[in-house]
């Protein structure tokens, strides 16, 4: 199975291929050869590659420069994504795209699931990339949406780097944020997940692809100091104390009901996920 990948210099990205591409054949694309913003030559990159699939990683992350750039951050969230849905469907490929927690609220007081109404949250990045969520279901009905969150992986950037870049012994306490819950996941364990998605080439929907398990930021902060080794303390404080142009949900843990319910393997426990994730790629 050919697979071609938007957004192929990216964290998940560069995870996918690592771990994929072995069994399907993975083709990696990003910027200048694959532009989602441009139509038609998104649509001649289909026609010239003539993949079985299309991964789409592609997306404006930075979330707090989204709230900046509100056009840009539109126009590939939202507009690319239209662009590789329709270009999809003409020509009969099957589109995997990559979304967030971000299009919803944080206000409930439970994990979202896959049939939660949303609207798309209260930032620019979860709002845009909503919109991008409904381009792929109106343009192209042989699709599947998989949000994730708190991803981290080989290479990063990501919390996990960043907290170990911080905790190199020259700061006594860390502040680190409590009252955000999320399920922090490995980037290794979506790809594979997307890799039994693969192989089901009839199954569509919305599925969510994150660690089982939740945390805060600050439990998240002390497994990866205790499985690095690093005695380094930690002061929780809440978001207030953190203050960010974008309004980080309070509440980003999602339900893998979709999962469950098409029959797909369960998502691993975020703290094996990773401590296999530290032994690989920190020797810890």
């Amino acid at each position: 199975m050919k697979v071609l990948l938007t957004g192929g210099k990216g964290m998940l990205g560069r995870t996918i291929v690592r771990e994929l591409g072995g069994e399907f054949e993975i083709l990696p694309t990003d910027l200048p050869e694959a532009d989602i913003t441009d139509e038609n030559g998104f649509d001649a990159l289909l026609k010239a590659e003539k993949p079985d699939a299309v991964i789409h990683c592609a997306a404006m992350t930075a979330v707090d420069k989204c709230e900046e750039a509100v056009d840009f951050a539109y126009k590939l969230n939202a507009r690319g994504t239209a662009n590789v849905a329709a270009a999809c469907n003409r020509n009969g490929i099957r589109l995997i795209a990559i979304s967030t927690d971000y299009v919803f609220d944080g206000d409930a007081d439970r994990p979202y699931n896959e049939f939660d109404r949303t609207t798309g949250g209260d930032t620019v990045y979860g709002r845009s990339k909503f919109a991008g969520e409904e381009q792929v279901r109106a343009l192209c009905p042989n699709h599947c949406i998989c949000r994730i969150s708190w991803l981290y992986g080989y290479g990063g950037p990501s919390f996990v780097h960043a907290m170990l870049k911080l905790a190199d012994g020259t700061r006594p306490v860390l502040k680190v944020v409590a009252d955000q819950h999320g399920n922090p996941t490995s980037a290794v364990a979506v790809a594979h997940e997307l890799g039994e998605l693969l192989k089901r080439p009839n199954l569509c929907g919305t599925f969510h692809m994150t660690c089982e398990g939740e945390a805060t930021w600050a439990q998240f902060a002390a497994e990866i100091f205790r499985l690095a080794g690093r005695d380094q303390k930690i002061e929780p404080c809440t978001t207030e104390e953190f203050p960010r142009p974008a309004p980080r949900p309070k509440n980003s843990r999602l339900d893998k009901m979709g999962l469950r319910l098409a029959g797909l393997s369960p998502m691993p426990d975020w703290r094996d996920a990773l401590a296999a994730f530290m032994k690989t790629e920190f020797n810890h």
